[in-house]
């Protein structure tokens, strides 16, 4: 699979909520050839840090040769703090498209679940769903419920937050039982106990499940065997049970893995 670095221009940036921040950037070959669950890794300026960031890919537009990005900011003085100052007409260095991303299966009704910065990468899936069926159930901690609304342009949604302030309160499950929907199929980015969960109620349900593991990444290409996750079969890179999220994953079978 084709990945290129590129010295990418801001095109645009705002914020969204409490440390979430939108950025586009256009791009000269990243957008032709990315698909949604994939990612792209993101250098920072500052010389003394040395390794990109990993952020998923929120939108592509291939015809404008852009990508938009919906990140957290992590902490001061980090990578993605330093992203958070960009503006219109800088340039950062990119490298992408990484990993490999969702494979729709048609005519398979289908849930696009995402849970705190999980939410980004399914909007893009969204609008990669053409005439296949799906519900969209989102999960977030509270009343800051950034790309809602965008979601929503796209069909029916479900929320959930931890203290109840929007939706059902709860997780992406009880939203699900509580409006009593179904799917065939499962496609689903955030965090580990979600995506724990929704592994067993797959399971339960004799449903198809198809996740997109959040991990800490350092070269984002494979070599460094940082962000590995245990599976059932033996990887041939490694030759131990174990697959590099940023290079086989981020997007597995359920079944495949172990959380």
């Amino acid at each position: 699979m084709s990945k290129f670095e590129e010295s990418a221009q801001v095109i645009f940036q705002r914020q969204l909520a409490p440390g979430i921040f939108d950025l586009t950037i256009q791009t000269v070959d990243i957008a032709k050839h990315a698909r949604a669950g994939q990612f792209i890794s993101v250098y920072c300026a500052d010389r003394t840090k040395l390794l990109p960031r990993p952020i998923s890919l929120c939108g592509i537009d291939r015809e404008k040769g852009t990508l938009r990005l919906v990140y957290r900011v992590t902490g001061e003085n980090t990578g993605t703090e330093e992203f958070s100052r960009l503006a219109a007409g800088d340039t950062i260095r990119v490298l992408g498209p990484l990993g490999n991303g969702f494979t729709v299966e048609p005519g398979k009704k289908a849930f696009l679940i995402g849970g705190g910065i999980g939410v980004p990468p399914m909007l893009q899936l969204a609008k990669e769903m053409g005439d296949t069926p799906f519900d969209i159930v989102m999960g977030y901690r509270n009343a800051d419920t950034f790309l809602l609304d965008e979601f929503k342009e796209q069909g029916n949604v479900l929320v959930a937050t931890e203290d109840g302030s929007v939706g059902t309160k709860g997780n992406v499950l009880d939203a699900i039982r509580e409006n009593a929907v179904d799917a065939d199929v499962i496609y689903a980015c955030g965090p580990t106990p979600m995506l724990r969960a929704l592994k067993a109620y797959a399971l339960e349900q004799k449903m198809e499940c198809y996740i997109s593991m959040e991990e800490r990444m350092a070269c984002g290409i494979g070599a460094c065997l940082a962000c590995v996750c245990k599976t059932k079969e033996r990887d041939a890179h490694s030759n131990v049970n174990n697959k590099r999220i940023c290079k086989e994953g981020p997007v597995f079978d359920a079944k495949e893995v172990e959380l």
